[in-house]
């Protein structure tokens, strides 16, 4: 789904929720954005939606709202330096660290090495780039359950 690079940055954000909804592994886990602020993306997935056969959270649900909220957030910094492209992850470590037993709240943002306004001038220059991302998933103001560290890749359209 192609978004136009001069969308605002509302529209953006809701033309974001059509792509996850149109993305079958992402609705399955019934993925919304909750918010965009400071460089950071929240996004939350209904226990319920989520569950294992122990009644709580299951761990590759808790991986793929890491990944979706740090692919989202890669899409967002993009948009917002008026740029298209397709983003990829290129890989990701995942630490369980407890069961979770209600919502999944993801937040993602940005790794401490990682420089956006790096990403974004080798990507005009070179037509790719990539950044460090960092997200974990918990309940809603509470301690992680599991952490995520990836590096995603972004890659000109056409």
């Amino acid at each position: 789904m192609t978004m136009p690079a001069d969308l605002p940055f509302d529209a953006f954000l809701q033309q974001l929720q059509r792509q996850f909804d149109a993305m079958p592994p992402v609705a399955a886990l019934q993925v919304a954005l909750q918010g965009y602020a400071e460089q950071r993306l929240h996004v939350v997935a209904p226990l319920a939606a989520n569950l294992n056969d122990k009644g709580n959270a299951f761990g590759g649900s808790l991986g793929l709202v890491m990944t979706v909220a740090g692919w989202a957030l890669v899409n967002c910094e993009l948009h917002r330096a008026g740029l298209q492209a397709d983003v990829y992850v290129a890989d990701t470590q995942v630490r369980y660290l407890a069961p979770l037993y209600a919502d999944l709240h993801a937040q993602a943002g940005a790794d401490a090495e990682a420089d956006w306004n790096a990403f974004v001038c080798t990507f005009r220059q070179r037509g790719r780039a990539r950044i460090g991302i960092q997200a974990q998933v918990g309940p809603a103001a509470a301690a992680a359950a599991a952490t995520l560290r990836g590096r995603f890749v972004a890659i000109a359209k056409g």
